[in-house]
Protein backbone atom coordinates (compact mmCIF):
# COMPACT_ATOMS: atom_id res chain seq x y z
CA UNK A 1 0.00 0.00 0.00
CA UNK A 2 0.82 3.50 -0.02
CA UNK A 3 0.31 5.56 3.08
CA UNK A 4 -0.35 9.27 3.37
CA UNK A 5 -0.07 11.11 6.41
CA UNK A 6 2.63 8.11 8.17
CA UNK A 7 3.42 9.84 10.90
CA UNK A 8 -0.53 11.02 12.55
CA UNK A 9 -2.39 9.41 14.96
CA UNK A 10 -4.18 7.47 11.54
CA UNK A 11 -1.29 6.52 9.75
CA UNK A 12 0.73 5.22 12.74
CA UNK A 13 -2.33 2.74 13.69
CA UNK A 14 -2.37 1.68 9.78
CA UNK A 15 1.17 0.48 10.14
CA UNK A 16 0.24 -1.54 13.08
CA UNK A 17 -2.46 -3.00 11.15
CA UNK A 18 -0.01 -3.63 8.29
CA UNK A 19 2.01 -5.28 10.27
CA UNK A 20 -0.40 -7.78 12.24
CA UNK A 21 -1.62 -8.65 8.26
CA UNK A 22 1.87 -8.72 6.75
CA UNK A 23 0.75 -6.32 4.24
CA UNK A 24 3.92 -4.47 2.09
CA UNK A 25 3.83 -0.60 2.34
CA UNK A 26 5.64 0.46 -0.69
CA UNK A 27 5.74 4.40 0.30
CA UNK A 28 5.21 6.32 3.23
CA UNK A 29 4.35 10.33 2.79
CA UNK A 30 4.67 12.63 6.02
CA UNK A 31 4.68 15.73 7.07
CA UNK A 32 7.72 17.13 9.73
CA UNK A 33 8.05 14.52 11.98
CA UNK A 34 11.24 13.16 10.47
CA UNK A 35 12.09 11.30 13.69
CA UNK A 36 9.00 9.14 13.59
CA UNK A 37 8.91 9.16 9.91
CA UNK A 38 13.09 7.33 9.72
CA UNK A 39 11.71 5.04 12.87
CA UNK A 40 9.16 3.95 10.14
CA UNK A 41 11.62 3.14 7.37
CA UNK A 42 13.53 1.01 9.24
CA UNK A 43 10.54 -1.09 10.41
CA UNK A 44 8.59 -0.92 7.10
CA UNK A 45 10.94 -0.57 4.53
CA UNK A 46 8.63 1.77 2.14
CA UNK A 47 10.49 1.95 -1.27
CA UNK A 48 10.57 5.49 -1.57
CA UNK A 49 9.67 8.38 0.72
CA UNK A 50 7.81 11.69 0.14
CA UNK A 51 8.27 14.67 3.02
CA UNK A 52 6.53 18.15 3.10
CA UNK A 53 10.11 20.35 2.66
CA UNK A 54 13.05 19.73 0.68
CA UNK A 55 15.27 21.27 2.86
CA UNK A 56 14.16 18.25 5.64
CA UNK A 57 15.28 15.48 2.72
CA UNK A 58 19.04 15.16 3.96
CA UNK A 59 17.68 14.15 7.56
CA UNK A 60 15.96 11.49 5.57
CA UNK A 61 17.41 7.87 6.19
CA UNK A 62 16.38 6.68 2.64
CA UNK A 63 17.94 6.56 -0.74
CA UNK A 64 15.00 7.74 -2.78
CA UNK A 65 13.58 10.47 -0.88
CA UNK A 66 11.34 13.39 -2.73
CA UNK A 67 9.40 16.95 -1.60
CA UNK A 68 6.10 18.57 -2.02
CA UNK A 69 2.38 17.67 -3.29
CA UNK A 70 3.55 17.54 -6.69
CA UNK A 71 5.77 14.37 -5.73
CA UNK A 72 2.90 12.95 -3.77
CA UNK A 73 0.50 12.84 -6.84
CA UNK A 74 3.98 10.93 -8.98
CA UNK A 75 4.53 8.09 -6.29
CA UNK A 76 0.73 7.85 -6.33
CA UNK A 77 0.91 7.60 -10.31
CA UNK A 78 4.11 5.45 -10.30
CA UNK A 79 3.19 2.97 -7.58
CA UNK A 80 2.27 -0.87 -8.52
CA UNK A 81 0.14 -1.06 -4.80
CA UNK A 82 -3.71 -1.26 -5.68
CA UNK A 83 -4.11 0.57 -1.87
CA UNK A 84 -3.71 4.21 -1.73
CA UNK A 85 -4.63 5.08 2.44
CA UNK A 86 -5.23 9.01 2.51
CA UNK A 87 -4.95 10.24 6.18
CA UNK A 88 -3.73 13.78 4.92
CA UNK A 89 -5.23 16.45 6.69
CA UNK A 90 -7.19 19.21 5.35
CA UNK A 91 -7.89 20.46 1.31
CA UNK A 92 -4.63 19.32 0.46
CA UNK A 93 -5.20 15.64 0.68
CA UNK A 94 -7.84 16.43 -2.50
CA UNK A 95 -5.58 15.99 -5.19
CA UNK A 96 -3.98 12.66 -4.02
CA UNK A 97 -7.15 11.21 -3.27
CA UNK A 98 -8.22 12.40 -7.14
CA UNK A 99 -5.05 10.87 -8.27
CA UNK A 100 -5.50 7.60 -6.76
CA UNK A 101 -8.85 7.68 -8.06
CA UNK A 102 -7.73 8.54 -11.89
CA UNK A 103 -4.80 5.87 -11.63
CA UNK A 104 -7.90 3.03 -10.60
CA UNK A 105 -6.48 2.89 -7.02
CA UNK A 106 -9.01 1.80 -4.04
CA UNK A 107 -8.65 4.32 -1.27
CA UNK A 108 -9.05 3.67 2.52
CA UNK A 109 -10.00 7.71 3.03
CA UNK A 110 -9.49 9.69 6.39
CA UNK A 111 -9.25 13.10 4.63
CA UNK A 112 -12.08 14.19 5.31
CA UNK A 113 -11.73 17.42 3.23
CA UNK A 114 -11.53 15.20 -0.12
CA UNK A 115 -15.69 14.81 0.11
CA UNK A 116 -16.92 17.94 2.16
CA UNK A 117 -15.18 19.88 -0.93
CA UNK A 118 -15.34 17.73 -3.63
CA UNK A 119 -18.10 14.79 -3.28
CA UNK A 120 -19.50 15.75 -6.22
CA UNK A 121 -17.19 14.39 -8.44
CA UNK A 122 -15.92 11.44 -6.74
CA UNK A 123 -16.85 7.88 -7.20
CA UNK A 124 -17.46 6.87 -3.34
CA UNK A 125 -17.83 3.26 -4.52
CA UNK A 126 -13.86 3.49 -4.90
CA UNK A 127 -13.74 5.13 -1.31
CA UNK A 128 -13.80 2.75 1.59
CA UNK A 129 -13.67 5.20 4.87
CA UNK A 130 -11.97 4.54 7.63
CA UNK A 131 -13.61 6.70 9.67
CA UNK A 132 -14.85 5.29 12.92
CA UNK A 133 -18.38 6.75 12.21
CA UNK A 134 -18.82 5.87 8.51
CA UNK A 135 -17.07 2.42 9.16
CA UNK A 136 -19.95 2.33 11.57
CA UNK A 137 -22.81 3.47 10.01
CA UNK A 138 -21.23 0.45 7.04
CA UNK A 139 -21.05 -2.18 9.61
CA UNK A 140 -24.51 -1.73 10.91
CA UNK A 141 -26.42 -1.38 6.79
CA UNK A 142 -28.77 -4.23 5.93
CA UNK A 143 -31.26 -4.77 3.58
CA UNK A 144 -33.99 -2.72 5.83
CA UNK A 145 -35.88 0.09 4.76
CA UNK A 146 -33.81 2.81 6.46
CA UNK A 147 -35.09 5.96 8.53
CA UNK A 148 -31.88 8.10 9.80
CA UNK A 149 -28.69 7.45 10.04
CA UNK A 150 -27.01 8.63 13.30
CA UNK A 151 -22.87 9.70 13.87
CA UNK A 152 -22.08 10.44 17.65
CA UNK A 153 -19.74 13.07 18.89
CA UNK A 154 -17.19 13.43 21.55
CA UNK A 155 -18.31 16.96 22.28
CA UNK A 156 -14.95 18.41 22.00
CA UNK A 157 -12.81 20.61 24.49
CA UNK A 158 -15.78 22.44 25.48
CA UNK A 159 -18.58 20.55 25.98
CA UNK A 160 -18.61 21.37 29.54
CA UNK A 161 -17.86 24.50 29.53
CA UNK A 162 -20.00 27.26 30.78
CA UNK A 163 -20.86 28.92 27.60
CA UNK A 164 -20.15 32.02 28.49
CA UNK A 165 -16.55 31.04 29.03
CA UNK A 166 -16.32 30.26 25.31
CA UNK A 167 -15.16 33.53 23.54
CA UNK A 168 -12.01 33.57 25.67
CA UNK A 169 -10.88 30.07 24.98
CA UNK A 170 -7.59 29.92 24.07
CA UNK A 171 -5.59 27.81 21.53
CA UNK A 172 -4.22 25.65 24.35
CA UNK A 173 -8.09 25.20 25.57
CA UNK A 174 -8.88 23.80 22.70
CA UNK A 175 -6.96 20.98 22.83
CA UNK A 176 -7.65 19.12 25.78
CA UNK A 177 -10.12 16.67 24.10
CA UNK A 178 -12.09 14.67 27.21
CA UNK A 179 -11.21 11.31 25.59
CA UNK A 180 -8.22 11.43 23.26
CA UNK A 181 -5.37 13.15 21.78
CA UNK A 182 -5.51 14.03 17.99
CA UNK A 183 -3.78 16.31 15.75
CA UNK A 184 -4.47 20.39 16.40
CA UNK A 185 -6.33 21.29 13.64
CA UNK A 186 -8.96 18.05 14.54
CA UNK A 187 -9.09 18.63 17.86
CA UNK A 188 -10.24 22.38 17.13
CA UNK A 189 -12.50 21.27 14.65
CA UNK A 190 -13.83 19.23 17.15
CA UNK A 191 -14.31 21.58 19.45
CA UNK A 192 -16.69 23.67 17.21
CA UNK A 193 -18.36 20.70 15.78
CA UNK A 194 -17.52 21.03 12.36
CA UNK A 195 -15.67 17.94 12.44
CA UNK A 196 -19.08 16.49 12.96
CA UNK A 197 -20.40 18.47 10.57
CA UNK A 198 -17.91 17.31 8.07
CA UNK A 199 -18.53 13.46 8.85
CA UNK A 200 -22.09 14.25 8.36
CA UNK A 201 -21.80 15.41 5.10
CA UNK A 202 -19.00 12.36 3.87
CA UNK A 203 -21.89 10.20 4.97
CA UNK A 204 -24.54 11.98 2.35
CA UNK A 205 -21.83 11.53 0.02
CA UNK A 206 -20.79 7.85 0.69
CA UNK A 207 -24.65 6.75 1.07
CA UNK A 208 -26.72 8.96 -0.49
CA UNK A 209 -29.48 10.62 0.20
CA UNK A 210 -31.73 10.88 3.14
CA UNK A 211 -31.71 11.90 6.74
CA UNK A 212 -28.61 12.14 8.64
CA UNK A 213 -27.86 13.46 12.41
CA UNK A 214 -25.47 13.38 15.37
CA UNK A 215 -25.70 13.33 18.87
CA UNK A 216 -22.78 13.29 21.38
CA UNK A 217 -22.22 9.98 23.19
CA UNK A 218 -19.44 11.22 26.20
CA UNK A 219 -17.45 7.70 26.10
CA UNK A 220 -17.14 7.43 22.97
CA UNK A 221 -17.81 3.76 23.16
CA UNK A 222 -20.78 4.45 20.72
CA UNK A 223 -20.11 5.50 16.79
CA UNK A 224 -22.91 5.19 14.74
CA UNK A 225 -26.77 4.10 15.02
CA UNK A 226 -29.20 3.48 12.30
CA UNK A 227 -33.08 4.03 12.76
CA UNK A 228 -34.91 1.70 10.74
CA UNK A 229 -38.02 2.73 9.33
CA UNK A 230 -39.91 -0.63 11.28
CA UNK A 231 -38.77 1.47 14.73
CA UNK A 232 -36.33 -0.49 15.69
CA UNK A 233 -32.41 0.91 16.05
CA UNK A 234 -29.39 -0.46 15.72
CA UNK A 235 -25.81 0.76 17.43
CA UNK A 236 -22.16 -0.09 16.57
CA UNK A 237 -20.44 -0.70 19.92
CA UNK A 238 -16.41 -0.43 20.02
CA UNK A 239 -13.68 0.68 21.67
CA UNK A 240 -11.85 3.61 20.11
CA UNK A 241 -9.98 2.78 17.85
CA UNK A 242 -8.84 3.30 14.34
CA UNK A 243 -6.93 -0.31 14.03
CA UNK A 244 -11.00 -1.47 13.42
CA UNK A 245 -11.50 0.44 10.63
CA UNK A 246 -8.36 0.09 9.04
CA UNK A 247 -8.20 -3.25 9.49
CA UNK A 248 -11.49 -3.95 7.22
CA UNK A 249 -10.12 -1.28 4.62
CA UNK A 250 -7.29 -3.70 4.07
CA UNK A 251 -9.47 -6.98 4.55
CA UNK A 252 -13.11 -6.35 4.49
CA UNK A 253 -13.73 -10.43 5.20
CA UNK A 254 -11.86 -9.41 8.70
CA UNK A 255 -12.14 -12.54 10.64
CA UNK A 256 -9.70 -11.76 13.08
CA UNK A 257 -9.93 -10.21 16.41
CA UNK A 258 -8.97 -6.28 16.03
CA UNK A 259 -10.50 -5.14 19.70
CA UNK A 260 -11.05 -6.44 23.37
CA UNK A 261 -15.18 -6.37 23.45
CA UNK A 262 -17.04 -3.55 25.51
CA UNK A 263 -17.66 -4.81 28.67
CA UNK A 264 -21.47 -3.22 29.40
CA UNK A 265 -21.22 -4.32 33.12
CA UNK A 266 -17.75 -2.24 33.62
CA UNK A 267 -19.52 0.38 31.37
CA UNK A 268 -22.19 1.17 33.65
CA UNK A 269 -23.82 3.63 32.22
CA UNK A 270 -24.18 6.20 28.65
CA UNK A 271 -24.82 9.62 28.00
CA UNK A 272 -26.39 11.22 25.71
CA UNK A 273 -26.59 15.17 24.58
CA UNK A 274 -28.24 16.95 21.86
CA UNK A 275 -26.03 19.20 19.37
CA UNK A 276 -27.30 22.34 20.30
CA UNK A 277 -26.05 25.51 18.54
CA UNK A 278 -25.93 27.73 21.51
CA UNK A 279 -22.67 26.04 22.36
CA UNK A 280 -21.52 25.04 18.72
CA UNK A 281 -23.00 28.07 16.41
CA UNK A 282 -21.93 26.24 13.12
CA UNK A 283 -24.87 23.78 13.75
CA UNK A 284 -27.55 25.99 12.65
CA UNK A 285 -26.49 25.62 9.36
CA UNK A 286 -26.84 21.43 9.10
CA UNK A 287 -29.69 21.17 7.49
CA UNK A 288 -29.36 23.50 4.77
CA UNK A 289 -25.46 22.05 4.37
CA UNK A 290 -27.12 18.35 3.96
CA UNK A 291 -29.67 19.90 1.57
CA UNK A 292 -26.85 21.45 -0.61
CA UNK A 293 -24.01 19.01 -0.13
CA UNK A 294 -21.60 20.73 -2.29
CA UNK A 295 -21.75 23.89 -0.41
CA UNK A 296 -19.54 21.69 2.02
CA UNK A 297 -16.38 23.07 -0.25
CA UNK A 298 -17.38 26.95 1.23
CA UNK A 299 -17.21 25.58 4.66
CA UNK A 300 -13.95 23.83 4.39
CA UNK A 301 -11.96 26.80 3.00
CA UNK A 302 -13.43 28.92 5.39
CA UNK A 303 -12.76 26.65 8.25
CA UNK A 304 -9.16 26.64 7.30
CA UNK A 305 -8.65 30.02 6.93
CA UNK A 306 -10.38 30.69 10.14
CA UNK A 307 -8.09 28.42 11.75
CA UNK A 308 -5.40 29.53 10.83
CA UNK A 309 -6.67 32.93 11.89
CA UNK A 310 -7.17 31.94 15.62
CA UNK A 311 -3.65 30.16 15.65
CA UNK A 312 -2.11 33.29 14.71
CA UNK A 313 -4.70 35.12 17.81
CA UNK A 314 -6.15 37.71 15.21
CA UNK A 315 -9.13 36.25 16.08
CA UNK A 316 -11.06 34.63 18.91
CA UNK A 317 -12.74 30.81 19.49
CA UNK A 318 -16.04 31.60 18.54
CA UNK A 319 -15.05 33.50 15.56
CA UNK A 320 -14.25 30.97 13.92
CA UNK A 321 -17.92 29.74 13.70
CA UNK A 322 -18.85 32.97 12.55
CA UNK A 323 -16.51 33.40 9.42
CA UNK A 324 -17.17 30.33 8.45
CA UNK A 325 -21.30 31.16 8.31
CA UNK A 326 -20.68 34.76 6.48
CA UNK A 327 -18.59 33.13 4.04
CA UNK A 328 -21.31 31.08 3.77
CA UNK A 329 -23.61 32.94 3.37
CA UNK A 330 -21.64 34.92 0.82
CA UNK A 331 -21.02 31.79 -1.47
CA UNK A 332 -24.03 30.53 -2.38
CA UNK A 333 -22.90 29.32 -5.91
CA UNK A 334 -22.11 25.14 -6.38
CA UNK A 335 -19.16 24.00 -8.16
CA UNK A 336 -19.88 22.65 -11.89
CA UNK A 337 -16.42 20.95 -12.21
CA UNK A 338 -13.37 19.93 -10.34
CA UNK A 339 -11.50 23.13 -11.24
CA UNK A 340 -14.32 25.29 -9.67
CA UNK A 341 -13.76 23.31 -6.63
CA UNK A 342 -10.16 24.44 -6.67
CA UNK A 343 -11.40 28.24 -7.78
CA UNK A 344 -13.99 28.64 -5.24
CA UNK A 345 -11.68 27.37 -2.84
CA UNK A 346 -9.08 30.07 -3.36
CA UNK A 347 -12.17 32.73 -3.19
CA UNK A 348 -13.13 32.00 -0.53
CA UNK A 349 -9.75 31.54 1.65
CA UNK A 350 -8.97 34.90 0.47
CA UNK A 351 -12.56 36.54 1.55
CA UNK A 352 -12.03 35.14 5.33
CA UNK A 353 -8.52 36.32 5.73
CA UNK A 354 -9.64 39.63 4.62
CA UNK A 355 -12.77 39.38 7.20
Amino acid sequence: MVLLGSTGSIGVNTLLVAKKFGIEVEALVCGKNITLLNKQIQEHKPQVVVIADAEDIPKVNHSKVYAGSDAILSVIADAKSELVVNALVGFLGLRPTLKALECEKKVALANKESLVACGAFIDTSKIQPIDSEHFGLWYLLQDRAIEKMIITASGGAFRDWDIARLKNATLADTQKHPNWSMGQKITIDSATMVNKMFELLEARWLFGEGKYDAVIETKSLIHALIDFKDGSTTAHFAHASMQLPIAYALDTKMNENILGHVDLRKVGSLEFREISSERYPIWEIKEELLRTPQRGLVVNAANEAAIEKFINKEIGFMDISSEIMNAFEKFVEIPQNIDDVFALDAEVRAFVREL
